[in-house]
């Protein structure tokens, strides 16, 4: 446990912003699932609307700090890719 009172307000600051990213880092998981989960239902209408709220979803993460901007990218891509096969 910390000893001085900076190092409590860096627990208390550490705690908070843990809750907060593991928010938004599960969000993304759910988010690529559900359009994961359309490709393999063969649905295109579907992926193709999964897609756009995934891409939409992850951009806003670069612009909360959460993601870097290439790691936004090439998760899109890579969606994008799988939703374009079908």
């Amino acid at each position: 446990m910390a000893n001085h009172k900076s190092c409590e307000k860096r627990a208390r600051q550490t705690k908070i912003k843990t809750e907060r990213n593991r928010f938004y880092k599960t969000r993304i998981k759910n988010v690529t699932k559900n359009v994961l989960a359309a490709i393999e239902g063969a649905d295109k209408e579907k992926a193709v609307e999964a897609m756009k709220s995934a891409n939409k979803y992850l951009h806003h993460c670069v612009s909360k700090g959460i993601l870097k901007k290439g790691t936004a990218a090439r998760k899109v891509s890579r969606l994008q890719v799988k939703v374009n096969a079908i």
